[in-house]
């Protein structure tokens, strides 16, 4: 073993377990705060989350706080609330919400998206209830808070309007008070409620709503009733958040309102809605409001402190996913000297001619221009679903039928050159595919028993077109300008024997379980993952498994195709050592961090963002920006490292597949 490879090793290690051995300690408020996972079965499914259990608590029950996250998320994103009230002596349930995480619903799931939350906060309230650390008063009324965000939101409000329903049968509220961030009434009311049903639910309970300014969603009906709701809002002045607060005079942010012998508030940061996870103004407020909800019970809990520390483990948390990444370096060059595993590594290819004239230097730039901007153009289009991009992209593709048809057909009657016949057939096929994929778009993206996972199938459906965008680019570009030139197919590493890729295949699955290995024992040792804000690693379940090999074939061809472009287009000795890296990255993610920066530069000075209509779209390019760019890195780096262009292609399909379908909605049945 080379000192490099041992040194980066040992680095990867370090990184990894000190930095989740710092975030545990933040984590467990300095071990005060025994951190578990707990799972435990409902009429729906079963339930997962964890549980922040400060000390002595078993022996005097506690006030509790249950609290979850948003669609597509999973628990360990209410870790600032988690860490923040339990070391202030507070029981949390922090849960993933069902087929979120490692939570599974067993419930009908004809309308997969009204499956998970209606009934998923209030299944866990049920559930801690009964446990002997939870504090109830004298009457049997339940000392416990509700709070989610987003979907989370949405699951809270319905658990009051649930635990007012069992109160007028049994007399008992087990909801003392409620706290949401980033979500309104809206997906309440189609569940059939009317908004004097939600209002008058919240009875004598604290109730306090957290209405971001900048939220790309809530807080503004009439942006809603336009499909344009990424504006900036002001909630308090809606009709829906002056009857939240018992339509008072002049309602103000900030302030309680005293309503049906309860109390309620509003806030609203400046922030967005993916903002909230990661803010201390929210987490400040958060913070104010339980010690109003609980200010009884000053004396079992600690209130009137505005400290926080949850970044702690936010920061030390991003150490350890460094090194996570950082880890299957080493790793790989290690195994690439086993025997067999050696395959891998191959001659690399010749490099292209490097462009000489001033005319071929502009195609190599248009080149690099168009594979990083065209995939966040079209992304609206091919995640969304906007129409005036589909009719665009399908005209052009009518065009290039239409032109590769007659192109083949004249070759033909003509005789003309072979190279002409290939390339027009080529693109007349690979056009034709693309075709009938966006004729049946809503089919292709739509959640079934084997494709469960609705944000994977937009992604993936997204993914593959831009495969085969680009792979139309590079077909028509290695026939019309470089195989003129001398090129061949050995050029662009194709050329290579099924022992090799079956080694490559090996290797990229081997690291990839040595990686989750130590995923694994961070999270029993320290109840921790590798995560900064929306980018996680997190532990998976064998249903996320089965997933994976269902999904990998999508994400395998943009991998490997856009993978396999980029390295020609810095293949020659210009793009030696970091530059090349950075021109892989700004192909990869460049046009999509442009697109963020356009989308939300414009609604902070504008008040209305580029694309108003874009919302949970531009969120995912939020999470999705930093895994492409680690591809980028890892395509190029063991390009280099082996000759082999399916090593990476592999990495990048199994390993960014797999971060995606553990951290998003996957529904296991249906």
């Amino acid at each position: 073993m080379k000192k490099r490879t041992l040194l980066l090793l040992i680095t990867s290690l370090l990184l990894i377990f000190v930095g989740s051995f710092i975030a545990s300690i933040s984590n467990s408020s300095g071990g005060d705060v025994d951190v578990s996972r707990v799972s435990f079965e409902t009429k729906n499914g079963e339930l997962s989350g964890l549980l922040y259990l400060p000390d002595g608590a078993e022996d005097e029950p506690r006030p509790t706080i249950v609290t979850t996250h948003g669609y597509l998320n999973s628990a360990e994103m209410q870790a600032p609330q988690a860490i923040e009230m339990s070391k202030r002596g507070y029981v949390v349930l922090a849960l993933d919400q069902y087929d979120h995480g490692h939570s599974v619903g067993t419930m009908d799931k004809s309308i997969p998206f009204f499956s998970f939350w209606p009934n998923s906060i209030y299944d866990a309230v049920n559930y801690m209830y009964e446990q002997d650390f939870v504090l109830k008063d004298e009457e049997g009324n339940g000392v416990i808070a509700v709070s989610g965000h987003s979907m989370g939101g949405f699951s809270t409000t319905h658990a009051v309007i649930l635990d007012e329903m069992f109160y007028e049968e049994a007399g008992i509220r087990k909801i003392n008070s409620s706290l949401t961030m980033g979500s309104d009434f809206q997906w309440v009311y189609a569940l059939g409620y009317e908004i004097g049903d939600i209002t008058n639910a919240y009875g004598p309970r604290t109730a306090g709503k957290i209405a971001a300014t900048y939220d790309e969603f809530f807080f503004d009906p009439q942006a809603t009733a336009q499909g344009k709701t990424v504006v900036e809002k002001n909630y308090i002045s809606t009709d829906e958040a002056q009857a939240f607060l018992g339509n008072p005079d002049n309602p103000e942010v900030g302030e309680f309102y005293e309503v049906d012998g309860g109390e309620r508030i509003i806030y609203q940061p400046e922030e967005t809605h993916p903002w909230n996870h990661v803010s201390m103004t929210t987490t400040d407020h958060l913070i104010g409001f339980y010690d109003e909800a609980f200010a009884d019970y000053s004396g079992v809990v600690d209130t009137g402190d505005s400290s926080q520390s949850w970044m702690y483990k936010e920061w030390f948390s991003f150490i350890a996913l460094i090194g996570f990444f950082l880890l299957f370096v080493p790793i790989i060059k290690l195994l690439v000297k086993v025997p067999f595993l050696s395959n891998t590594i191959v001659e690399k290819p010749d490099a292209l001619p490097v462009p000489k004239t001033y005319s071929e230097k502009t195609s190599n730039l248009i080149m690099i221009l168009f594979g990083a901007f065209f995939p966040a153009l079209l992304f609206p289009a091919f995640y969304s679903g906007d129409e005036s991009g589909i009719m665009i992209v399908t005209q052009i593709i009518f065009i290039i039928i239409l032109t590769s048809l007659i192109t083949l057909i004249v070759s033909y009657v003509k005789n003309k050159d072979a190279d002409i016949k290939k390339v027009s057939l080529s693109l007349f096929i690979i056009s034709i595919v693309q075709l009938l994929i966006i004729r049946n778009q809503s089919t292709l993206i739509e959640v079934s028993e084997f494709f469960g996972a609705p944000t994977g199938n937009t992604i993936a459906y997204w993914a593959v077109n831009v495969a085969i965008i680009t792979l139309m680019v590079l077909v028509g570009s290695y026939y019309v300008s470089q195989k003129p030139k001398g090129a061949s197919i050995d050029n662009y590493g194709l050329k290579i024997n099924l022992k090799s890729v079956c080694a490559s295949l090996a290797v990229a699955v081997l690291s990839i379980v040595v990686g989750y290995m130590m995923l694994f024992i961070v999270d029993a040792i320290f109840k921790t993952d590798f995560r900064l804000w929306t980018l996680a690693v997190k532990t998976f379940e064998m249903h996320h498994v089965v997933a994976l090999l269902q999904y990998a074939p999508l994400f395998f061809v943009f991998y490997f195709v856009v993978g396999l472009s980029i390295n020609m287009n810095t293949a020659d000795e210009r793009f030696e050592g970091i530059k090349g890296y950075l021109v892989s990255i700004f192909m990869f993610a460049g046009g999509l961090i442009f697109y963020l920066a356009y989308q939300y530069g414009s609604l902070f000075v504008t008040g209305e963002a580029a694309f108003p209509s874009e919302t949970l779209s531009s969120i995912i390019v939020i999470g999705l920006v930093p895994v492409l760019i680690i591809a980028a890195i890892f395509n190029r780096y063991f390009y280099i490292l082996t000759g082999n262009i399916y090593l990476g292609a592999f990495l990048n399909t199994l390993l960014m597949t797999l971060i995606l379908l553990a951290n998003t909605a996957l529904y296991a049945t249906l």
